[in-house]
């Protein structure tokens, strides 16, 4: 026997029976983007990995461990996309889109990084990523905290709490790491091996580790916001000063801190309790020097992403994925002429009643059999049409899900009468 073939581990399926509740969700929040006029744009899967080198930064863990990098046919290396900042940017970059102003963009799509699987962290992810081009003020980061905070309300989900800090400047946080790698320094013998291979190359990201038995020392380390140079200061007090007017609540988390080296200024994360050790759901912040470390004029930057599937899973969590009917109404086709009619009345259906999501019997099969099919489809209503229905341009009309009798409808009234039911249906 041939040996069936299984999915690569960590790149999930995602089942017809789960893709109404992703469609739902990726529905609110292109619907919300459109409302604060940002603008989709599409982003090839492969990029070269230079790109990725030159942005990310050649001593993070997505560089050093997790990208799926080869080489094609003429030798060139390529990397599948770990994330979208640096492909929206160069993408920005190659088609002169900063030369037109301001870009407000975001995108969606899978992304690619070698982890260890784990619920709410697998090696293709889906992310939606925003990002606000040319705009260096405190109001653009309010508003990207302000716009997640309406996904979380339009998606009726609790609990979320917001960190904020700041990175300062690229002097500060020069100054900064200088006295978190004497501080850890110091104290070597509490580090384990990955904070002390990160001690000298990326000391920031030691704050960043989830090792219990290091907590305490990372709670006596430096805190950057005593080291922000006075224009920092500044930018960090008028973005609070804007949350407080406006009343969002958020945490000051001097232990924040990004996992790519581009991040300047503003980083915040939105983070849960409920999902055990993947516990952000969105996060970002400011990236004002990567449009022109990529070769681009200076450019202030801030932009924010989230993994859906962790949205997905929060929303399981507080109990928020009700059962999304996939069909409103399933056709039963009994007897010869009805079977040949069917195909042609469900066509006229569609027309008359375009919002419908309708289902045709197929196979054949008696009335009892094609009933319970319908049930299993998670339709509404049994459209019930045989050679009587057609002698009197009538349909039966059944209701799956009450107890209420079967009806008879006119042909010319079912679409009346199908549009005054599902009017209140959210697509």
């Amino acid at each position: 026997m041939v040996k069936k073939i299984q999915a690569i581990r960590g790149m999930n399926d995602i089942l017809p029976d789960q893709t109404p509740y992703w469609q739902k969700v990726e529905s609110t929040l292109h619907r919300i983007l459109a409302r604060y006029g940002y603008q989709e744009i599409r982003l090839p899967l492969l990029e070269s990995t230079a790109l990725f080198q030159h942005s990310i930064g050649e001593t993070t863990d997505i560089i050093e461990k997790e990208m799926y990098t080869f080489s094609d046919r003429n030798g060139e290396s390529l990397t599948l996309r770990p994330e979208g900042t640096a492909s929206c940017v160069r993408s920005s970059l190659q088609h002169s889109l900063l030369m037109q102003g301001i870009q407000r963009l975001w995108y969606y799509g899978v992304m690619f990084r070698y982890e260890r699987p784990q619920k709410g962290r697998y090696r293709q992810f889906y992310q939606l990523g925003v990002e606000a081009l040319g705009s260096e003020g405190p109001d653009v980061d309010a508003e990207h905290i302000l716009m997640t905070a309406r996904f979380w309300q339009q998606l009726g989900l609790t609990g979320l709490r917001l960190q904020l800090n700041s990175l300062g400047s690229p002097e500060s946080r020069a100054t900064y790491r200088e006295h978190l790698i004497n501080f850890f320094t110091g104290h070597q013998n509490y580090l384990d091996e990955d904070s002390r291979r990160r001690l000298y190359s990326n000391p920031m990201r030691i704050l960043d580790s989830k090792n219990p038995a290091m907590q305490e020392i990372i709670e006596q380390a430096p805190q950057i916001l005593d080291y922000l140079d006075n224009d920092s200061l500044n930018h960090f007090k008028a973005l609070r000063d804007l949350l407080d007017r406006i009343g969002i609540h958020y945490e000051i988390n001097p232990r924040l801190v990004r996992g790519l080296d581009y991040y300047t200024q503003t980083v915040f994360e939105w983070v849960t309790d409920q999902l055990g050790s993947q516990g952000t759901v969105c996060a970002g912040g400011r990236y004002d020097g990567l449009v022109e470390q990529l070769g681009g004029p200076s450019t202030p930057a801030a932009g924010f992403a989230m993994g859906i599937e962790r949205l997905i899973a929060l929303l399981g969590e507080q109990n928020l994925l009700r059962e999304i009917a996939r069909v409103d109404a399933y056709l039963v086709a009994v007897g010869l002429l009805a079977k040949h009619q069917a195909l042609l009345f469900a066509e006229h259906l569609r027309e008359a009643i375009p919002s419908i999501r309708l289902q045709i019997n197929y196979g054949g099969g008696n009335f009892k059999a094609q009933l319970k099919r319908a049930d299993r489809s998670g339709a509404r209503w049994a459209l019930i049409l045989g050679d009587d229905e057609i002698a009197q341009n009538t349909v039966g009309v059944k209701d799956l899900r009450s107890e209420q009798p079967q009806q008879s409808i006119l042909q010319s009234e079912l679409p009346a009468y199908i549009n005054q039911q599902i009017k209140d249906r959210v697509e």
